[in-house]
């Protein structure tokens, strides 16, 4: 019985000290283990953070991206690069404005009537165009634009108002409009971006015109 009672004794003891060095453990160790959650909390927190920032960007730059490409859409109305056009087809080759028409107030005036649809209101160029030569619906041509105009030659421009060009809403005008209506559209449209010049055959481009 004695030695049963020792054993049960020692027991406890032991178990005693087991839990003191259980507690004085996890005292000396918890501060660290709190570091580290605080750590990992943080590193969590971060990483959050990294990934809603790369959101933020990403989303900030497909912003920028996509107004830059509609503001380029509006300076260039949807034309693309400036590039010359294809020259007039044969039939069309020798055709120029009447000499005289270039300083010509009333046929520019008339012009004007043809453009915004006045004169014949089947035929409204200003719809796409403008008014003012500023495009209203996409791809039309900026007549504004010198850059892009004076690779027009005026046989090219009636051309262009004669017969469209393919694959674009840009119809032809010739059933609807006589040759020398077509000029006078040529005439108009030529003072957005051209205004005081007239088409040089000899030298293949647009120059001051004479004051007599």
């Amino acid at each position: 019985m004695i030695q049963a009672e020792w054993v049960s004794v020692i027991s406890t003891l032991l178990q005693e000290q087991v839990i003191a060095l259980q507690k004085r453990f996890f005292l000396s160790v918890g501060p660290f283990l709190d570091r580290v959650a605080a750590r990992t909390r943080i590193s969590l927190n971060d990483s959050v953070m990294d990934v809603r920032n790369i959101q933020t960007g990403s989303i900030r730059a497909a912003f920028i991206l996509s107004a830059g490409l509609l503001a380029s859409c509006g300076d260039q109305g949807g034309e693309g690069p400036i590039v010359p056009p294809p020259p007039a087809p044969v039939e069309y080759a020798d055709k120029h404005m009447p000499a005289d028409w270039w300083g010509d107030a009333q046929k520019l005036e008339e012009g004007r009537k043809l453009f915004i649809g006045e004169t014949n209101p089947d035929v409204n160029c200003s719809s796409c165009h403008g008014k003012d030569g500023k495009p209203v619906k996409a791809g039309a041509t900026d007549f504004r634009n010198p850059e892009r105009m004076k690779l027009y030659s005026d046989s090219v421009w009636f051309w262009r108002i004669s017969e469209g060009v393919p694959n674009t809403k840009m119809k032809g005008w010739k059933s609807k409009l006589s040759e020398e209506d077509r000029w006078k559209l040529v005439l108009y449209e030529r003072n957005f971006g051209l205004a005081g010049k007239t088409w040089n055959e000899e030298k293949k481009q647009w120059v001051e015109a004479v004051v007599k």
